[in-house]
């Protein structure tokens, strides 16, 4: 123990000197109101204070942690399927989204089980160990006297966007479930945020990794005891241990008081009230790592490890949460982000794919973070379909759903055809995952809009026969 304690405060001394290691803060993104991006029907079926509401004559008191008007009612909703059922899981509204970050009260939630752990930070630790000269032990305390970032990047479930969910949206409607749009109950597992605290790679170095360590295990104090192995390159590259969000302490939901932030990759690696992290010299093979993360394949095999998010992008406005009320200028407002660096492009077609237009990118672009686009439109009041597609620093364009799917068969022996792995996540009972198809939207001559994908691809009776992208429209 007295060894420990002092390794722990010869590091907090060395600190000072290894401050240049550690990248500086990244400014607070400037974002603009986007006025066009209007909420959408009012969420009457809850009481005001579950909705964070100030009262309308408020005292010193009400105001000592702010609140919100009680004309703004959009809050996140209860995730579709059993997952909502065994654990605490709420989707990010995006269709009421304004420029680039998701407060915490909206950031989305996946929690595996139905109870929140309430940790108190002055008991609570980080150890690092396993192949390391050094083992350190640190306090909340200790950690936050270390030299810090500030990053803004986004965090998303591996199973964002997935037609499983698709699936469970349509079976929950069918009990009458009746506050589901598509833009929420499908894509809602997505938040960005900006992240403050310790860069892991300055732990790391304190503690002397040795040689032969290639990987580390994290593990969090929650309930369920989540841990998660990932390589060794990537904890070096710009892994986050948070303890903050947005400008203040991590919310409870989201792993109050510490957590990993693992920009770029999915988010089951970005462990919650983490505890200890284990240097290792290989995978650890656990639990959701071989059964419940992982991409079964037509010949019964199924990839592992898979962890990059590629290219992504959606329009959040209009959507199939709003209502076009007459035709004329409207501006059609997006987000995209990437795994793999930053956004440099985004086009959108409003003409089902025919041609398309590059959109304006809200500045700073940041990396592994959404990038609010932008175009102005003129709609005739004719039906069409909307759509986007990003490309990312390094030339990665977003993929058509068929083109996915491509890319999935040509993985797999013996090889199958993307028609063959679209029909596959038709029919099979899978949850397939990293999902970043072109997203369009159909708006009908009433100004509705609605899905112009998943249900091309399956409805209440299974699988279409429609598929829009297979039908060669792009």
């Amino acid at each position: 123990m007295n060894s420990k304690m002092s390794d722990r405060r010869g590091f907090l001394k060395g600190t000072a000197a290894m401050a240049g290691l550690a990248v500086g803060a990244i400014p607070f993104a400037n974002g603009n109101a986007l006025a066009s991006v209007t909420p959408g029907e009012p969420n009457t079926s809850m009481g005001v204070t579950k909705l964070g509401v100030t009262p309308d004559e408020p005292n010193i008191q009400d105001l000592l942690y702010g609140g919100r008007s009680r004309y703004e009612t959009t809050v996140r909703i209860p995730s579709v399927g059993w997952n909502g059922a065994t654990g605490l899981r709420n989707l990010t509204p995006l269709q009421d989204s304004i420029g680039v970050i998701t407060p915490s009260s909206y950031h989305y939630l996946v929690q595996h089980d139905m109870h929140i752990t309430n940790i108190d930070p002055r008991q609570h630790t980080l150890m690092i160990y396993g192949m390391v000269d050094r083992p350190l032990v640190f306090t909340m305390e200790e950690l936050k006297r270390l030299p810090s970032v500030s990053r803004i990047h986004f965090l998303e479930c591996t199973g964002n966007s997935g037609l499983m969910h698709y699936k469970s949206m349509l079976h929950d409607q069918k009990l009458g479930r009746a506050d589901l749009t598509v833009i929420q109950a499908m894509h809602g597992r997505v938040s960005t945020s900006e992240w403050t605290g310790v860069p892991l790679s300055l732990l790391l170095k304190g503690a002397g990794v040795q040689k032969q360590a290639s990987w580390l295990v994290a593990e969090g104090a929650d309930l369920c005891r989540h841990a998660k192995s990932f390589p060794l390159a990537k904890a070096m590259d710009d892994v986050i241990v948070a303890y903050g969000q947005n400008g203040e302490a991590l919310r409870r939901e989201q792993g109050y008081p510490l957590r990993l932030v693992v920009p770029g990759w999915q988010g089951v690696n970005n462990v919650k009230y983490v505890k200890r992290i284990k240097l290792v010299d290989k995978p650890y093979y656990l639990g959701r790592e071989t059964s419940s993360y992982t991409n079964l394949k037509p010949n019964g095999k199924a990839s592992w490890y898979e962890s990059q998010v590629g290219p992504k992008s959606l329009i959040t406005y209009p959507s199939d949460a709003h209502h076009l009320p007459e035709r004329g200028l409207y501006e059609i407002s997006g987000l995209a982000w990437s795994g793999r660096g930053a956004i440099s492009r985004v086009e959108v077609s409003t003409d089902g794919g025919r041609t398309w237009k590059d959109a304006q990118l809200q500045q700073p672009v940041f990396r592994k973070a959404f990038t609010r686009f932008r175009l102005g439109w003129n709609w005739s009041g004719a039906e069409t379909v909307i759509m986007s597609r990003c490309t990312n620093e390094y030339g990665d364009i977003q993929p058509t759903m068929l083109e996915l799917a491509k890319l999935w068969g040509d993985q797999v022996t013996p090889h199958y055809t993307g028609e063959e792995i679209e029909h596959w996540w038709e029919t099979a009972a899978i949850m397939e995952f990293l999902n970043n198809p072109i997203l369009p939207w159909r708006v009908k001559p009433d100004g509705s809009v609605q899905d112009a994908l998943y249900n091309t691809l399956y409805n209440t009776n299974g699988p279409s026969k429609n598929s829009y992208y297979s039908g060669g429209k792009i």
